[in-house]
């Protein structure tokens, strides 16, 4: 889902994908991806401390655009009276006492582009936690599939072997009965105890993959997370212009790099306003003895003399923002490119998976079914049962790789274009 966001929205941010989400205790947790993003929204630090970051950064606009704190100063004259009195800094007793009260004025505009500039700063805060909140969602997407890839291994394993089990039998009853060798007990054995080690080495893998899923979502490494659900694919193929097109529009990178260059462009307005002075004005009663006998008023103007200092600033500016636009521009590219990449791996992704579901394994199971019909009337070895056995293996394997290939090429299109599919 895309959330457009405005200039100094991150509280808004906040509650939206609060109540975007469905409620955590809709599904247990891990059993699809949008439970684990649920359950990260509130709990994941580093997503806490970018919305943080972009909190302080909104609460910089106000004050970026307001006037300078006015300044108050005392001044008591002649405090020895001529020298009649001994020295004293009671107002009622110097000769005079003069008050100021002072404020600063910026010329005018300076006010607002410093406002602009923090409110691009803002945006960019703000765009900065929608990338981190992509990035997170990304990686537990991915987590999720592997999950999820590890599960049915186990499951394909499983099952692999429960046939090698009903290969061990027949082969044990044939050769009860002198009709094949006692190696053929012996490797189906053997090709079962290899798939139990292969079981052990999954469950520590699915293990590692739930701890760092924990560590994602700011839980203990062994917590417990429900089991992983089928897995996530679009309908239809996707298309590069598409989605280059919602990519330039609601990809948080690139709109985080909008802002940086909208801020450049605010701060060397302003350095090319700092050529103007800037003013103050001064109000200041005179006391004498307990009465206020007069009144004075200042004004006050600054001189821009140091131009070298001020072209230099000006030459800063320029380049911040060159360099803003190229990084934005370099961003964009980048991300078409990944965009690119995505695409095509997940559009190769899905021809395997097409092709090994409708051909591969359909072959693979029908060589398996007779080899099996072969050995048991003695026309082909056990060598050559294992090997069809292996291909079905394999073939289911290749499939489930494929699907989980594209289930992650999915989530990494759907950070770059900052929205689910």
């Amino acid at each position: 889902m895309h959330i457009p966001l405005r200039r100094g929205s991150v509280p808004l941010f906040a509650a939206i994908i609060a109540l975007a989400a469905p409620p955590a205790a809709a599904q247990p947790l891990g059993a699809t991806a949008e439970s684990l993003l649920t359950y990260a929204r509130g709990s994941n630090p580093e997503f806490a401390f970018m919305l943080r970051e972009a909190d302080a950064a909104a609460a910089r606009v106000t004050p970026a655009g307001n006037l300078p704190d006015p300044s108050f100063s005392i001044e008591l004259r002649d405090i020895t009276r001529d020298g009649e009195i001994n020295p004293t800094l009671s107002p009622s007793r110097v000769g005079s006492t003069k008050y100021t009260v002072r404020q600063m004025l910026p010329w005018p505009g300076k006010r607002d582009l410093a406002r602009s500039a923090a409110e691009a700063a803002a945006e960019q805060s703000n765009q900065a936690a929608r990338a981190a909140w992509n990035d997170l969602a990304m990686k537990l997407k991915v987590a999720q599939a592997r999950r999820y890839e590890l599960a049915q291994r186990r499951a394909i394993v499983g099952e692999i072997d429960g046939l090698l089990a009903s290969l061990e039998s027949i082969t044990r009853s044939r050769y009860a009965g002198g009709l094949a060798a006692q190696a053929d007990a012996v490797r189906a054995l053997s090709e079962r105890t290899m798939l139990r080690g292969e079981l052990i080495s999954l469950a520590a893998q699915a293990r590692t993959v739930d701890a760092q899923v924990n560590a994602l979502l700011a839980r203990p490494p062994d917590a417990p997370l429900a089991a992983a659900g089928s897995s996530r694919l679009p309908a239809q193929e996707l298309q590069f212009a598409p989605l280059a097109e919602r990519l330039r529009d609601r990809n948080p990178e690139l709109a985080a790099e909008r802002a940086r260059l909208d801020s450049a462009e605010r701060s060397r307005e302003l350095a090319y306003r700092n050529r103007y002075p800037d003013f103050a004005l001064a109000v200041s009663p005179i006391q004498r003895d307990s009465r206020l006998a007069d009144w004075d008023v200042m004004f006050e103007v600054t001189i821009p003399l140091q131009q070298g200092t001020r072209r230099a600033q000006e030459r800063e500016a320029e380049a911040t923002v060159a360099a803003a636009t190229a990084r934005r521009e370099a961003a964009l590219q980048r991300s078409l490119g990944e965009l690119g990449t995505a695409l095509a791996q997940l559009a190769g992704a899905r021809d395997i998976e097409r092709l090994t579901e409708s051909s591969l394994l359909p072959q693979a199971r029908l060589n398996l079914q007779a080899a099996m019909a072969a050995y048991e009337t003695g026309k082909v070895d056990f060598a050559a049962l294992l090997e069809a056995e292996r291909q079905v293996r394999q073939a289911r394997l290749n499939l489930l790789a494929a699907q989980v290939e594209a289930q992650m090429r999915l989530a990494e299109v759907e950070r770059l274009i900052g929205e689910d599919l």
